[in-house]
């Protein structure tokens, strides 16, 4: 029997997991340059706090998690995504109580049982934010920034930033009052009147052509924004001016999960079709209350490394490139691979990336793997150069050669 991975899940091998890696870490370096922490989570949490957390109502909570329950009877779930357990962390370990905001990062592997298809997966890896204790229209725009400098740095060029606001408790309140009535007037079928129900907002984010249409005419959030909501988002909206960060004022957008409140955002590329989405994220002000913490704001986001992966090479951007060897070692002879290993673990240590011919090769077929291998050098280590302590520093692409000891090769390569 010849095994495959799962169907719906993203894996990367090389030259591919290259692009892969410089993809996330190309997301990260900003979050690292802000002064925010490593998080690393669990993989799987109690099913409620992603029930409490993420919201039912929700298509991630009601349709896509994989969920188990364990050997001593408790209920299981992939994390489908990162926001709840960072909170969740942050409470058990009382990073609250210390200095605000928390500010941390995470990466990882992500699950949600959906169909799969290009850009849409069902294990998937984002990288994200969180920046936890303060409700300061700059810590929005410093998150915004965060991601929006991740993929600019990594070269893209074709996508947008849509901002909004959801209000505050008070303005939420009022416009589901008029939401409501709007949506009992609609032709709808009960599945989504009951999900309406549950958050009216959610019909916005609907893609059925009838509901779509229905919905174009349905009163908007912004217009029940209190002074407070309207004067934090305008803050906001005047430090991403000064940040030179441009955006597309949206006041449709509605993410997929229920926590969201105030600044909320998502960055999308027109290069990628129906799965366009490439990260985004938003204030949470009532979520760490409600799992059992402090009354505290927040503001984070994910940021999809397969999409923003995907949207690097719609616009012709490779990072596949191969992990090429400074230098390739070729032992010869008996006692001579002892010499080798120690050699390139000296040179490994200083920094260099050394391979060696592994196996009974002849010397033909050694040089054959160095080639293949692309390293810039390659150098024979025979017995000859053992008991002499010197080698012929080979130069791939030339052919030309230096003579050199062996004690001052880590000098002879960082020269060349």
């Amino acid at each position: 029997m010849k095994f495959q991975a799962p169907k719906g899940v993203s894996e990367y091998v090389p030259l591919r997991s290259n692009a892969f890696e410089r993809v996330r870490d190309g997301l990260i370096a900003p979050a690292k340059a802000a002064g925010y922490e490593l998080l690393e989570l669990p993989v799987f949490e109690d099913t409620e706090l992603f029930t409490r957390g993420v919201g039912e109502s929700t298509d991630v909570v009601s349709k896509e998690m994989y969920t188990f329950e364990d050997r001593g009877g408790r209920s299981i779930s992939l994390r489908p995504e990162g926001t709840a357990g960072v909170m969740r962390a942050v409470i058990e370990h009382n990073l609250d109580r210390g200095q605000l905001p928390v500010k941390v990062w995470y990466t990882g592997p992500f699950f949600r049982a959906e169909r799969p298809q290009a850009g849409r997966y069902r294990q998937f890896y984002q990288v994200g934010i969180e920046a936890i204790g303060l409700n300061d229209p700059a810590i929005d725009a410093e998150v915004i920034s965060v991601a929006y400098f991740g993929y600019r740095n990594l070269g893209l060029k074709k996508f947008r930033l849509d901002v909004t606001s959801l209000g505050d408790s008070t303005s939420r309140a009022h416009h589901r009052v008029e939401l409501m009535k709007f949506i009992d007037a609609m032709n709808i079928d009960d599945a989504t009147r009951a999900r309406a129900t549950l958050n009216p907002l959610r019909l916005f984010d609907d893609k059925r052509e009838d509901v779509v249409r229905q919905m174009a005419s349905a009163p908007l959030l912004r217009d029940f924004l209190t002074e407070e909501s309207k004067n934090h988002f305008a803050q906001v909206l005047s430090y991403l001016d000064a940040l030179e960060i441009p955006y597309s004022l949206n006041p449709r957008m509605v993410r997929g999960l229920d926590y969201y409140t105030g600044t909320t955002f998502e960055f999308v590329h027109e290069l990628l079709g129906a799965q366009s989405g490439i990260g985004g994220g938003g204030r949470y002000d009532g979520l760490m209350e409600s799992l059992g913490g402090q009354k505290l704001s927040g503001i984070g986001f994910g940021l999809g490394v397969d999409r923003t992966l995907l949207a690097c090479e719609a616009e012709g951007i490779d990072y596949s490139t191969t992990n090429t060897p400074d230098l390739f070692l070729i032992p010869l002879g008996d006692g001579a691979m002892n010499n080798a290993l120690a050699l390139a673990g000296k040179l490994r240590n200083a920094g260099f990336i050394v391979d060696l011919a592994f196996g009974d090769r002849s010397l033909k077929g050694a040089m054959k793997a160095a080639d293949k291998s692309g390293a810039r050098f390659s150098l024979v280590l025979g017995e000859d150069e053992i008991a002499s302590g010197r080698g012929e520093l080979k130069e791939m692409s030339t052919g030309s050669a230096q003579s050199v000891t062996l004690s001052a090769l880590e000098s002879a390569l960082s020269a060349r």
